[in-house]
């Protein structure tokens, strides 16, 4: 009889952090979107900062994270924390090398988020950017032989239809030559890029975490520690000249810092929501996300305005 009571608060416990991560989640997509959205587009004195350089600052507060995750599942010891970084990764490199592939892609996915938020509005990126469940639903089918039912099929073709509305030019777009914030063609193959390699990586690390037992709080670590690697990679083949000339930070400011922290946020929710909830819930926060960007965009940012064709 006592242990029911205490099977009972395990339920509600898991329960309750699984509606936590989503509602963090929700939280974390549409204030990223948003605020990278307003920070490119912002006009201010001086050099604007570097998508590159916040790309790996985001990455560093990553491991930064994870690693204080560890620690506190090592009991707070560090010398427990030092045995798992070292047997986990030290000691296994093809392991820690097998993370260098999706690494490399999520980095250069960061990067083109930042393109794309620099030449679309809020609510377009965020509902063309779901076409990453459509690519991701092809890899899962290629690399992880799944099987999807004509139900499944059925939403991939209605989410497909649903982007082609939304890139569909409206009247004002074919009477006017100029695009305002930059170049809607950039924004949108930065968009469909992101998504392939967005759909690749996912599955890609899906399939290691399937197939060995590291946790994955130390899989981010791994993650984090190649993305910093080929990010400063990237920051020094396209941005060598301009850091060496107004300095890795050039361009920092509180706003910058929200986007560099929420980006790094990121990994961390998804882990917590593929731990305590589902890809249903996962779905669905994202489908409450859009909306809410949606929403912001034309009321707050007023970059977004409704047609016959958004609404």
């Amino acid at each position: 009889m006592e242990k029911l009571p205490l099977a009972n608060e395990d339920k509600t416990m898991s329960t309750n952090l699984k509606y936590v991560s989503l509602g963090i989640l929700v939280f974390q997509t549409t204030s990223l979107v948003l605020t990278m959205r307003y920070s490119r587009t912002l006009k201010e004195e001086g050099p604007r900062y570097l998508s590159s350089t916040a790309v790996v600052v985001a990455e560093l507060l990553k491991i930064m994270a994870c690693i204080l995750l560890v620690y506190k599942d090592s009991k707070c010891s560090l010398r427990a924390l030092n045995r798992v970084l070292h047997d986990e990764i030290l000691n296994k490199p093809m392991e820690t090398l097998k993370l260098a592939i999706p690494s490399g892609i999520y980095t250069l996915q960061n990067n083109l988020l930042y393109v794309a938020l620099s030449n679309l509005d809020a609510a377009t990126y965020q509902v063309t950017y779901q076409l990453k469940i459509l690519t991701t639903a092809l890899f899962s089918v290629s690399m992880l032989s799944k099987k999807l039912g004509i139900y499944q099929w059925l939403s991939l073709v209605i989410l497909m239809t649903g982007v082609a509305f939304v890139q569909w030019p409206s009247d004002s777009q074919l009477d006017s030559k100029e695009l305002s914030a930059g170049s809607q063609f950039v924004g949108l193959m930065a968009v469909l890029t992101a998504c392939f390699s967005s759909g690749f990586a996912g599955v890609y690390f899906e399939k290691i975490l399937k197939e060995t037992k590291q946790s994955v709080w130390i899989r981010n670590i791994q993650l984090g520690f190649f993305g910093s690697i080929f990010g400063l990679m990237g920051v020094y083949i396209y941005d060598g000249e301009l850091v060496s000339k107004n300095g890795f930070f050039q361009g920092y400011n509180q706003l910058t810092w929200i986007v560099v922290v929420l980006q790094a946020l990121g990994g961390l929710v998804i882990a917590a929501v593929i731990k305590y909830a589902d890809n249903i819930l996962k779905g669905f926060a994202t489908s409450l996300s859009i909306i809410l960007s949606t929403l912001i965009s034309y009321f707050w940012l007023q970059d977004f305005v409704p047609t016959s064709l958004k609404e």
